[in-house]
């Protein structure tokens, strides 16, 4: 370690004082904004802080979060950290086997439960032993009341003060490749991976967040969360994700982030209220391009947004330049939870469609042999949670191998071309790479969802679901479009990688249906699992398009 950067409790602290009188976290309840000041939190913050320690635990004790995206997550996770324990966030919408199995297996002693779709199901997977405290606004029945321990605890004064290489947070993937594992990040690696992402960003200044992804993801975390601590900005909750647009305008950030199936929803809404040849034909006309452009990003909730960023997984080019026509640069950035998501980004006035960036200040990459992307920095994970073999394997002479393949151009901007485990044979014995035949398939506005498939098998096959357009087009229309589409894509295909079959799923992948993280990414293990036994009717059916 090089340099010590201040943590996470060092700046809040720092703006505590500052700018204690300012808005540090505003929260929609039942429509009405709950407001918290930087002073107002800090009380509440240091009161639980204190509790924790009061409680018999001891610093490094893991304590876990169970909750959607509400001020006092943020709270929660300062509280913990100010303690000198381990945070160990949880995705609000797992099952309660997965709490079960993650509670065990990082020894969490004690619980913050809040913001949750079906707490009496979800609370399950806590063992009965294991102290819960309950959120205000979200009240859980059993459970200690987060009011009544602040009422009844004097405030923390001065902060622990752990060494800075100690594990302080411990976050779950959310297993889009199997079992989830707990990657160990420490304070440095996250205040590192905050300032060398800072270095090479315009200053934040009052920023305002929009926070809406889930906060134990790693990019949520780092972008919103550490972004406006350690900038002293202001961060809006989503109240639902029925609220989102009002939620949104009411908000209006200045900094914004998305998954790319939020930004291809984002844009299927705008092409619903205005169709594309009609917008094509205004963007041309000088003056009336800037009204309309100027005009959807206020309607949006993003007229004075300075940053638009995009990560989790990949995105369309397509839908970049698209954006880009109505005056939204969305700047893609790559990284993954085990680099505290720094590796690359776009930045602003110098994107790449197609890249994910250069890579950040304090960040060496290179490509092996088999072109995967390697990474080294200071960000990178102490390891994973009790797992020092998996840990051993995932590095490479202190490279990090992040499983994707990748190209690196002349500016060094880094070019990903897919997963190397995606990659799958065919019969034939040929590898196809699943990853550039999904986005030439995404850049049509009919398809929403699409997945290639296909090991073993003689030709791949294209998985996909329709957009709310598609939908609404009548049969005979839809089957020619979807049939050019097929036959146009393949073109573009070596002979190996040819479509064999388009297959339209009747219902859409969702989270819900445990097909998308709660990031929004495809799981394909669970796709091809629910599907595989379909795979070979689909192949022999007559027709190129089928509806299953």
């Amino acid at each position: 370690m090089n340099k010590q950067y201040p943590t996470i409790v060092d700046r809040f602290c720092h703006f505590e004082k500052t700018q204690s009188n300012k808005i540090f976290l505003a929260e929609p309840v039942k429509g009405a904004y709950q407001e918290f000041s930087w002073a107002k939190a800090g009380k509440e913050i240091r009161s639980i802080a204190a509790w924790l320690q009061q409680s018999g635990l001891q610093q490094g004790d893991k304590v876990a979060i169970l909750s959607k995206n509400c001020a006092h997550w943020i709270m929660a996770d300062l509280a913990i950290s100010m303690a000198g324990m381990v945070s160990v966030p949880l995705y609000p919408n797992i099952t309660s086997n997965a709490v079960n199995e993650i509670l065990l297996h990082s020894e969490a002693k004690t619980i913050f439960v809040g913001k949750l779709d079906h707490p009496e199901l979800i609370r399950m997977g806590i063992p009965d032993e294991m102290t819960q405290i309950s959120f205000p606004f979200y009240l859980n029945g059993g459970c200690l009341n987060w009011d009544d321990l602040v009422k009844t605890t004097a405030p923390l004064v001065e902060p622990a003060n752990p060494d800075p290489k100690a594990l302080s947070c411990i976050i779950y993937t959310s297993g889009t490749t199997g079992a989830p594992k707990g990657v160990m990040h420490s304070n440095h690696t996250t205040s590192f991976a905050v300032y060398a992402f800072l270095e090479c960003t315009p200053p934040f200044n009052n920023e305002i967040f929009f926070s809406y992804l889930p906060l134990c993801h790693v990019a949520e975390r780092m972008l919103v969360m550490c972004g406006a601590i350690f900038t002293g900005g202001c961060i809006h909750f989503v109240e639902t994700m029925d609220s989102f647009s009002t939620n949104l305008q009411y908000t209006k950030p200045t900094i914004f982030l998305a998954v790319p199936r939020i930004w291809e929803k984002i844009r299927e809404e705008i092409l619903r209220k205005m169709p594309q040849q009609k917008l094509s034909k205004l963007l041309k006309i000088p003056i009336v391009s800037t009204i309309i452009k100027k005009t959807i990003r206020k309607k949006l909730g993003l007229g004075r947004v300075k940053h638009l960023y995009t990560g989790a997984s990949p995105i369309n080019p397509m839908v970049l330049d698209w954006f880009n026509q109505l005056g939204m640069e969305i700047q893609e950035a790559y990284g993954m939870t085990e680099n505290s998501a720094l590796s690359h980004s776009n930045r602003k006035g110098a994107c790449k469609f197609g890249t994910v960036g250069q890579s950040y200040p304090g960040v060496t990459v290179k490509l092996s042999e088999q072109s995967e992307v390697l990474v080294k920095s200071e960000a990178n994970m102490l390891g994973y949670y009790k797992e020092p073999v998996l840990t051993a394997e995932m590095f490479e002479e202190d490279y990090l191998k992040t499983g994707d393949e990748g190209q690196i151009d002349a500016d060094g901007y880094l070019i990903i071309t897919g997963r190397i485990k995606d990659q799958f044979k065919t019969s034939k014995g040929k590898y196809v790479a699943p990853a550039p035949i999904e986005s030439k398939v995404l850049s049509d506005t009919m398809i929403a969802q699409a997945c290639v498939v296909g090991w073993g098998m003689p030709a791949p096959l294209l998985l996909c679901t329709l957009s709310e357009h598609a939908r609404q087009l009548a049969e005979t229309s839809l089957q020619e479009h979807l049939h050019q589409l097929l036959e146009k894509i393949n073109k573009e295909l070596e002979h190996h990688e040819q479509l064999a079959k388009l297959i339209i799923m009747a219902e859409e992948w969702t989270i819900q249906n445990g097909i998308l993280t709660p990031t929004l990414k495809i799981k394909r293990k669970v796709l091809d699992e629910t599907f595989k036994d379909n795979y070979n009717n689909w192949y022999n059916e007559s027709v190129k398009v089928v509806f299953a």
